[in-house]
């Protein structure tokens, strides 16, 4: 984007600096002497603005003129970041000081000027000081004065003449880069608005200036594709980082095409560079001499990689290690510290976290809180989304890269690599405690990447420090259904002395990872050894989680009387160790196994014991998986209506695009298919299926049995055109949707042959030419402005507006917004699969 450049700070009394505003104010007032001036105040409603009315000869006092100078022009396309300029319309109407801040790179400044370019007509004078060259805090206000080419004044200082000269006209003043100069500019945001009653701050920094009063608007990354492996084009340039990548790309490799043979290659570079607008635009400059395999490759060293930008761009801008290093210097040695410490965290880090692997040398832990506040409020760490608790830190990928630079170049990086070493284990060892760790989903599913990075190092064999790590890894890769990469970790502990030195815990881990992979030959031999070590222990909860592991191993070979003895002796060691979960749990187990052999009647007895506490205590996966075996063995025993009760209740409190949610479907069609309603059942069971094969996740044999006979024997009894219809309906129901249609909260209509059509007027019901005059009536555009942009007439905009009233029955243009907003974010987005216990039932 071409800038115009930033004006010398030279002093304020010079003579050169009164010649050029003399020169600049004259060749200014030329110009608004043929412009009319605004009639209302700043930021009006465009429909509430009378017509503008031309004044003569006007005074810098009281000109209405739209630009001091004008925009710096953009030399490439803007996009997406369409939420984000109405929601900062909205607020630049109702705040006087509006601060846009984020990391280095994510495009505040291209998004302040777009928004500037997007006011109304009459919004009033817009002046931009870019602050970027000036680096003495004390010339800030003769800096802008001369930029605003305001002449000196004898007896007054910079701040009395340039509010003099703004007075008490309408006026928009972009701050532009003000991290550098924080305080200073704070002192003069809150002199001229205290000053000058219709003055508007527009302020663009990587800290808020902290003045009263002040709206901060954090400028996120850009949006991402899910990282579910869709390479469906039009889905992913839903993404705003993909959609900028391919535009940039385009320009330096004419020809270029997101498709489905790239799409995949680029969703993931979106996704390695975090959104970061800089990263993206960087990244795509490379498609003219780089394949993509090999961009993505080189993410590896992104500093390295992503360098060589606009030469005309400010200096920062021009490689993506420079603009980091801008906010680096900003840092005190204190802060410095942390930051190239906490690159190692690749998984993130709340406090107790950071204050763990950052604490030392100088530095307390009583500080870390302070200097977490202080990166984030330098935009050098991001809040982690989802409303975890604790809250949860991380560093975008390009700046983890450069702080890790720094932490080598710094001698610490073997030290502070051993103290994340000492946590993962202390961490570890908190939880250690529980009987049936394999499944509980605990807290380290967080710190999965941080156990990844903490074992990468480690490339022969296991220390004391690396077991635990390693085995907590494989764990959580179990729980996520991720077991290829699981069972290299534990073929490694199985053969390493300090791995034998953690028990029977690894084998029993072996064997549930063998029986995801339907290796249950293995599985059972790994059981077998599980137990053998842990009677020779004599450790009891080890002894429960080793039978519990071998009987999941039979319950998958059909040894269904050897897994209930097995589990009957495990729910004998538990209870005598008094956690009334642990016993909840396997009793659960043993109900499951029952089930399988025969016996509901005394596994209804065990769920009716046991799911009380499960429902108190569990986690949801754990709860999940109760109440799909209270509903299978109320299935059994011909309860219809109750089976269906529990599925349902699965339904409400698992996410709805997870396998967990696959169950309970399942559940619900057999209930279906015995209660005649054969239509439902087959549509239910294929759509199960076809959500299974996209998260490449099956069930155990008894149940996917039973699953399939229910669908055959509803194809059979089906009419062809009711077959179809039914999967035909299936293809339409995903995540949502799906448990929506499973729970009867949508009319089956919804997901019949005739949906699309069915729902295609009530929610679509403008034409598309209504659609794009409603669409830019929420972007802010007047009638005259909607005209000229689809080259129409007033009239017939006018038009097409009494139509959109008409139809969605609105009166005002702000509901028009309102609806135009709510229909382009109310989109479902697929969301990604959420992996917890494992997909196969112990």
């Amino acid at each position: 984007m071409a800038r115009r450049p930033a004006g010398r700070p030279a002093r304020y009394c010079s003579n050169k600096c009164r010649q050029r505003a003399f020169r600049r104010r004259a060749a200014r007032q030329g110009a608004r002497a043929e412009e009319p001036a605004a009639s209302t105040g700043p930021f009006t409603d465009p429909d509430q603005a009378t017509a503008p009315t031309v004044s003569s000869a006007p005074t810098p006092a009281t000109t209405g003129h739209r630009h001091c100078l004008p925009l710096p022009l953009s030399l490439d396309s803007f996009v997406g970041r369409r939420q984000e300029l109405r929601r900062l319309r909205t607020l630049l109407r109702s705040s006087r000081l509006l601060t846009l801040t984020g990391t280095g790179g994510v495009g505040k400044t291209r998004l302040a000027l777009e928004l500037a370019r997007r006011l109304p007509s009459d919004a009033g004078r817009v002046d931009v000081v870019e602050l970027e060259s000036l680096h003495d805090g004390a010339l800030v206000a003769q800096f802008v004065a001369a930029e605003l080419a305001v002449g000196e004044s004898a007896g007054r200082t910079a701040i009395d003449v340039v509010a003099h000269a703004i007075g008490d006209t309408s006026r928009l003043l972009i701050l532009d880069n003000c991290e550098h100069l924080v305080d200073p500019c704070a002192h003069l945001a809150a002199a001229l608005l205290s000053r000058c009653p219709e003055l508007r701050i527009l302020a663009t920094s990587r800290e808020a200036l902290r003045v009263p009063g002040e709206v901060v608007f954090r400028v996120s990354e850009l949006s991402l594709p899910a990282p579910c492996g869709n390479d469906d084009p039009a889905s992913l340039l839903q993404a705003d980082a993909v959609r900028l990548f391919v535009d940039r790309a385009s320009a330096c490799a004419p020809g270029f095409r997101l498709d489905r043979r790239n799409g995949r290659t680029v969703a993931e570079i979106c996704r390695s560079l975090d959104g970061l607008t800089l990263a993206v635009e960087l990244a795509a400059r490379r498609v003219g001499t780089l394949p993509l395999s090999d961009i993505l490759t080189g993410l590896d060293d992104q500093l390295s990689l992503l360098a060589d930008g606009n030469r005309t761009g400010p200096y920062r801008h021009r490689e993506l290690a420079a603009a980091i290093d801008w906010s680096h210097r900003m840092l005190d040695p204190v802060e410095r510290q942390v930051f190239r410490r906490l690159s190692v965290l690749v998984g993130g880090f709340d406090r107790a976290t950071a204050e763990a692997v950052c604490a030392g040398g100088g530095i307390t832990a009583r500080q870390i809180l302070r200097v977490l506040c202080a990166l984030e409020t330098k935009s050098l760490i991001v809040r982690v989304s989802g409303g975890a608790t604790p809250v949860r830190f991380r560093q975008l990928a390009a700046i983890r890269a450069y702080a890790l630079e720094r932490l080598t170049a710094s001698g610490e990086l073997h030290a502070t690599r051993q103290r994340v070493l000492h946590w993962l284990n202390a961490l570890a060892e908190r939880v250690g405690g529980e009987a049936f760790a394999d499944q509980a989903g605990g807290s380290l599913a967080a710190e999965r990447d941080n156990l990844a990075a903490a074992l990468a190092e480690c490339t022969e064999h296991y220390g004391a420090l690396h077991a635990r790590p390693a085995l907590e890894l494989a764990r959580v890769q179990y729980q996520q259904e991720q077991p290829s990469a699981a069972r290299t970790l534990l073929a490694r502990l199985l053969d390493d002395p300090a791995g034998q030195a953690l028990g029977g815990s690894v084998p029993a881990l072996a064997a549930r990872v063998a029986c995801q992979q339907g290796e249950l030959t293995q599985a059972l031999d790994l059981g077998e050894r599980a137990v053998e070590v842990e009677r020779t222990r004599k450790s009891p909860t080890g002894l429960a989680n080793a039978l519990d592991a071998r009987a999941a191993a039979r319950l998958g070979r059909g040894e269904f009387a050897e897994a209930v003895a097995d589990l009957r002796e495990s729910l004998d060691v538990v209870a005598v160790l008094g956690n009334a979960h642990n016993t909840a749990w396997c009793a659960h187990h043993l109900a499951w196994a029952l089930l399988q052999a025969g016996s509901e009647q005394e596994a209804d007895v065990l769920m009716s014991c046991c799911l009380p506490d499960l429902r108190r205590h569990a986690s949801w996966r754990q709860l999940a998986a109760a109440l799909h075996t209270a509903g299978a063995v109320r299935l059994a025993l011909g309860d219809l209506k109750g089976a269906e009760k529990l599925f349902a209740e699965v339904l409400k409190i698992v996410p709805g695009a997870s396998f967990h949610a696959l169950y309970p479907v399942e559940g619900l069609a057999i209930v279906a298919a015995e209660s005649g309603e054969l239509q439902r059942a087959l549509r239910l069971c294929e759509a199960s299926a076809q959500a299974r094969r996209r998260l490449d996740t099956e069930p155990e044999a008894p149940w996917r049995r039973r699953v399939e006979e229910t669908a055959a024997r509803a194809r059979i009894r089906l009419s062809v055109a009711a077959r179809e219809a039914a999967v035909n309906g299936a293809r339409r129901l995903r995540g949502d949707k799906l448990v929506a249609y499973a729970l009867r909260e949508s009319n089956d209509r919804l997901a019949g042959d005739d949906a699309g059509s069915a729902v295609a007027g009530k929610q679509f019901p403008l034409t598309g030419r209504e659609f794009t005059v409603a669409d830019l009536v929420s972007e802010g555009l007047t009638n005259r402005q909607i005209a000229e942009k689809l080259d129409l007439s007033l009239h017939t905009v006018a038009s097409h507006l009494d139509k959109v009233r008409d139809k969605l029955g609105l009166r005002s243009r702000t509901q028009i917004a309102l609806w135009v907003t709510d229909r382009t974010t109310s989109r479902p987005t697929p969301a990604p699969p959420d992996f917890g216990r494992g997909g196969r039932r112990p």
